[in-house]
């Protein structure tokens, strides 16, 4: 069984085109996030994209690019053609990473690998604690889940919520949107339809549970950084900076 590390990377974005290679302390964003996957337990790590000038990118700095379709409207989609065309097996570990988390810790990879010593898991993500303050940002997707680490349901309201309110508080917890599947179920989760509750949040992962698709959760004590904005590049170049030795 090997693991797969797969960044979806595309050029055309609607806040931020050109994203995956913007500069961060002299180095394109997609060769931060490369260089610290390779860092991590996983097998290979490959990013994929539809774009002709990321994958020159990719290559110029030594990294492992994939050519795939122009047509996938996720990084689950572009991920799961990606590894049909690494010739991935049923059993082997597919881990989607977000192309623009340039500091993502290897260590949140390793927790989630981990979770796959468990023949019953198939999909898994990661979790970590959630101020009830920051519950209340939308952007910042809350999950409950079961006593034995099943995801129950993501939202991006603050859930569960405290019918007694400060005198009860509640326990939030914030999704963080790194996923890892084997890859039989990977091909099963690609061809699904967009579900109700989808459409509702926005939130591709309640499609699977929609289709009784299980998502296991570990916990872990690491956040990620996004850079979604021109502005969240500043801060990131302005990190870089004063803490880059």
């Amino acid at each position: 069984m090997k693991s797969l590390g797969i960044i979806p990377a595309r050029y055309a974005s609607t806040r931020f085109p050109g994203k995956p290679l913007a500069l961060i302390g002299g180095k394109p964003m997609i060769q931060r996030v490369y260089e610290q996957c390779l860092k991590s337990n996983l097998s290979t790590v490959v990013v994929a994209t539809d774009d002709l000038r990321i994958f020159e990118a990719v290559e110029q700095f030594g990294g492992k690019a994939i050519m795939t379709s122009e047509m996938h409207t996720s990084g689950t989609d572009r991920c799961g053609e990606a590894a049909n065309l690494l010739n991935a097996n049923d059993q082997d570990i597919i881990v989607n990473i977000q192309g623009d988390e340039p500091f993502i810790q290897p260590e949140l990879i390793n927790v989630l690998l981990l979770r796959f010593n468990d023949p019953a898991v198939n999909i898994a993500t990661l979790a970590s604690k959630l101020s009830p303050e920051k519950a209340k940002d939308p952007n910042a997707v809350k999950v409950v889940f079961s006593k034995n680490g099943k995801a129950i349901y993501f939202s991006r309201f603050a859930i569960p919520f405290s019918r007694d309110g400060e005198g009860s508080p509640a326990n939030y917890f914030k999704h963080i949107g790194i996923y890892a599947y084997r890859q039989r179920i990977l091909q099963q989760i690609i061809k699904l339809e967009e579900s109700f509750l989808e459409k509702n949040e926005r939130l591709e992962q309640l499609r699977w549970i929609e289709n009784e698709q299980d998502i296991y959760l570990s916990l872990c004590e690491y956040d990620t950084i996004s850079i979604d904005t021109p502005e969240d590049l500043l801060n990131a170049n302005h990190w870089i900076q004063h803490n880059q030795k």
